[in-house]
């Protein structure tokens, strides 16, 4: 037979559901089970199969269930429910945002992050940093904060994991259709494809940009995949954190700079109202878009580099997530030449300018690092938990000479999470019946969560056991699965129904398999473990899943050791490794096992969010005094919300530091959770582990919310970049080039600037008894308005550092033969060894921060 060709027939909705495809393209059914329910309800294994697409669902379902759908009562009615939730939540009168700050509707942040983790239909994320984005921008829209993503559309993901017959595992690349995900290309008034163009060495690379509708809230995505660019660069972000340094560059150049262009071109179209007036860098991999920004205002407004400088980082902020130096991205200084030496001419400066301007000095050799960049570019940065904030000011002091590493300006914010997103349907209903009617809306409210202490033992146990249930279906089916793709007999692909023991205690670790994380610690002592896993009495299993970065090969090795280890005989059924880690694994898991393992290597865990989404879901955590943890771990003054590994202090070495924390791992199992677990009363309820289960959904939940993060963000740094941005823009930059040159002069002259402290007469003295300190000042050509002496007093901890300085005014009193003379005084406020210091530094009413500049001189 001959054919002439293929036809695709594409269903059609009927008309009296014709908005489940307008439904299907707003990520708002991604945090809303009863949405899901539609798509899942019309054919249950389609949606399954099209791993919880609805786009792609409606492009592939067969015609007569959509029409059976558009007949069926119940459905329709469930569709209208749906439907008016949907329009309610849209067109909302009243918002957080608009009703804590009305005045500020007519602003706009930009939010760039290198991926954005929003659903597993959508698979453009790797892990932590993707997931954190995707919550973030959800909550931006339950709070109708003015908002905007910015990020790559890679059209083919971050790789699906296969794990082989040995272990080891694969990473398969798969090209994304993009006519079946929830993204549209945005068009010019024309209705052409808005492209926008970057300049590579000896090339242009174009990108079209595609919008994804996250409830209120739009993310804009770039794409190389154009008829217009070479091969080569159509490939440029085809995938995630692919490729080698070039690659990497490339990536980074189209991240930051083409990002910059994109909202421009968006703009022109009117596809967006406003410039941006708050800039958010989430990680080092955008911050190319502050030279962006500056040449556009050398080029276009006049200013020079160090004018243009002030005005961007007046409305800029910069957020790390690494507490390690290896971990910043960083580029020799060959690469960024052979990218940048056309541009920093437009910047007015030379090649040395711009080199020096980002260079850190690393152990290897100096490199082009973007966190320098980023800080440079940015007047507030901030690390992702308490303890990061603390690693990350230790970690960057080098950019504020004498300044100390506490008074750095580098402030935190702990991350959080979405629980629309992330909290289990079954516990979603449970929560419902027994908490305040607006406990989904107010999430972020200690108030509403003081209830959970009430909530029934026995139905909250039954839940759980429900969620377990669906955590033990979902790893067999994965398990067979992977058997079958092994080529595997019909005998062993059935032997996955004998994994897992709904009734034993279920470990859970999953997350990105870096050498840090510690996967395979629990395993140092095989024969220890191999007695608490086969306990008869009170059995323990484990359940692994994660994704190592396809050139991490101590990764990579981690993972296939577990998987080994789960096919020797005396694990099987106790070990068990899922492939191919996603958020759709990772919500049966943390809500369907019974603890919740995590054992980075301390401080090496920025802050981590599984964890908190395992304690919304009311799994007690077992992890490492690191991260988000160090907070989340005490719950209050009387309950604890888990158990802690390890202690909070270093280690001479790697080995030493394991071999404690495992010993310490080893006992806390033994001595308190697996008999807490399975002590249970005359109906089989474990009463005191409910406790913190309760302790766990009552504290955290709350505590650890993306609304009240994001709440956070919006407080201390959005409205605060706002209002700078716009003193260092009005007039024409007018504070940005009074400041520019502020700042060139003090830097000239500080070396000019003398002090000389007067020894206190009194060196002991009570607590709370003043004492009067003295200094002298030579400016020597500064102004006395222009400087602040201040008395700096604090304790010392173990390398030499302040660790709670306060710090107390002095005043000029006189002046004596050219100097000034200053007074102050000091009121301890606690007993012990105080370090004291007298320093002077610039002062000026239009620093952002009184710290920024890095000038100090101590007496």
């Amino acid at each position: 037979m001959k054919f002439i060709g293929k036809l695709s027939v594409l269903p059609r909705l009927p008309e009296p559901i014709e908005r489940l495809e307008e439904l299907a393209y707003n990520l708002w059914w991604s945090w809303e089970p009863d949405a899901r329910g539609l798509y899942a309800t019309i054919d249950p294994g389609l949606w399954d199969a099209v791993n919880h697409n609805p786009v792609k669902l409606l492009r592939r379902v067969q015609q007569r269930k959509l029409d059976a759908a558009a007949q069926d009562p119940a459905f329709l009615q469930a569709y209208q429910s749906v439907l008016a939730r949907f329009d309610a939540y849209m067109n909302a009168d009243s918002t957080w945002f608009g009703a804590t700050y009305p005045d500020k509707q007519d602003e706009l942040i930009a939010y760039f992050s290198a991926e954005f983790g929003l659903h597993e239909a959508l698979p453009i994320y790797s892990g932590g940093l993707g997931i954190l984005s995707g919550d973030h921008c959800k909550a931006a829209s339950d709070l109708g904060l003015p908002f905007v993503g910015v990020g790559f559309l890679y059209p083919q993901g971050y790789f699906t994991q296969h794990i082989d017959i040995e272990g080891r595992q694969q990473a398969q690349y798969e090209k994304i259709d993009l006519s079946e995900v929830p993204a549209t290309p945005t068009l010019d008034q024309n209705g052409a494809p808005i492209l926008i163009q970057v300049d590579m060495p000896g090339r242009t690379v174009y990108a079209k940009i595609w919008r994804i509708q996250v409830g209120r809230i739009a993310i804009y995505l770039m794409d190389t995949d154009v008829e217009r660019n070479a091969p080569q660069d159509r490939e440029l972000s085809a995938r995630l954190y692919g490729g080698d340094r070039e690659l990497r560059i490339s990536q980074e150049v189209v991240l930051g700079i083409g990002g910059v262009r994109a909202l421009r071109a968006l703009q022109a179209a009117g596809i967006i109202e406003q410039a941006p007036t708050a800039w958010h860098m989430n990680e080092g991999h955008s911050a190319f878009l502050g030279l962006e920004r500056a040449r556009e205002l050398v080029q276009g407004s006049g200013l020079s580099f160090d004018e243009a400088v002030e005005a961007v980082r007046a409305d800029s902020l910069f957020t790390t997530h690494t507490p390690v130096p290896a971990g910043n991205d960083a580029f020799a200084f060959e690469l960024v030449e052979k990218f940048f030496w056309q541009f920093w001419g437009q910047l007015g400066i030379d090649r040395d300018r711009f080199i020096n301007f980002a260079k850190q000095d690393l152990d290897w050799a100096p490199q082009y690092s973007m966190t320098v960049l980023a800080i440079r570019m940015s007047a507030y940065q901030n690390g992702v938990s308490k303890l990061h904030g603390e690693v990350s000011r230790d970690m960057w002091k080098f950019l504020w000479p004498d300044t100390p590493a506490v008074q750095t300006p580098i402030g935190h914010i702990t991350n959080g999470v979405h629980v629309k997103t992330w909290l289990a349907a079954e516990l979603r209903e449970f929560y419902a019946r027994h908490l305040a009617p607006n406990w989904l809306d107010d999430v972020d409210d200690p108030n509403i969560w003081s209830a959970a202490q009430a909530l029934p033992d026995s139905e909250l146990w039954l839940v759980h056991q429900e969620r377990k249930q669906k955590l033990v279906m979902l790893v067999r089916q994965r398990v067979a699965r992977q058997f079958l793709h092994h080529g595997e007999g019909p005998q062993r692909v059935e032997t996955a129904q004998e994994l897992l023991n709904p009734d034993a205690l279920t470990l859970g670790f999953a997350r990105r398999f870096a050498t840090y994380k510690r996967a395979t610690l629990i395993f140092r002592d095989e024969a220890r473990l191999q007695r608490l896993l086969n306990d008869p009495e009170r059995p323990v299993q484990i359940v692994f899943s994660g994704k190592a970065h396809p050139a991490d090969e101590p990764g990579k090795g981690l993972i296939q050791h577990i998987y080994q280890m789960s096919q020797r005989p005396e694990f099987w059924g106790k070990i068990v490794f899922v492939e191919n880690y996603d958020m759709n694994i990772a919500r049966h898991l943390i809500s369907g096992v019974d603890v919740w393992l995590n054992n980075p290597r301390r401080p090496h865990e920025a802050s981590g969010t599984s964890g908190q989404k395992a304690a919304l879901s009311g799994i007690p955590n077992f992890s490492v005094l690191d991260g988000w943890w160090v907070e989340g771990y005490l719950g209050d003054a009387e309950n604890h919300n888990g158990w802690s590994i390890g202690e909070e202090r270093d280690y001479k070495d790697e080995e030493t530091q394991d071999q404690a924390d495992v010993l310490h791992l080893y006992a806390t199992l033994e001595n308190e959770i697996i008999p807490l677990y399975f002590e249970r009363n005359e109906a089989g309820v474990p009463e005191k582990w409910l406790t913190i289960m309760k302790n766990s959904i009552r504290t955290c939940t709350p505590q650890f919310s993306m609304q009240r993060m994001v709440k956070d963000y919006t407080n201390l740094y959005y409205l605060p970049a706002m209002q700078s941005g716009a003193e260092y823009h009005s007039e024409k930059f007018a504070t940005a080039r009074t400041m520019s040159a502020w700042k060139n002069r003090m830097r000239q002259s500080w070396g000019n600037v003398r002090i000389e402290a007067v020894p206190p007469k009194l060196l002991q003295v009570q607590t709370g008894q003043p004492i009067e300190l003295s200094a002298r000042v030579w400016l020597n050509g500064a102004a006395q308005d222009e400087v602040a002496l201040e008395i700096v007093a604090g304790h010392e901890n173990e390398q030499g550092e302040l660790v709670d300085p306060t710090v107390a005014p002095m005043t000029a009193v006189s002046s004596q033969d050219g100097a000034l003379i200053y007074r102050g005084q000091l009121q301890p406020a606690d007993s012990g060894q105080l370090m004291v210091g007298i320093r002077v530094r610039p002062q000026n009413a239009h620093l952002i921060n009184r710290y920024e500049t890095g000038l100090n001189h101590w007496a």
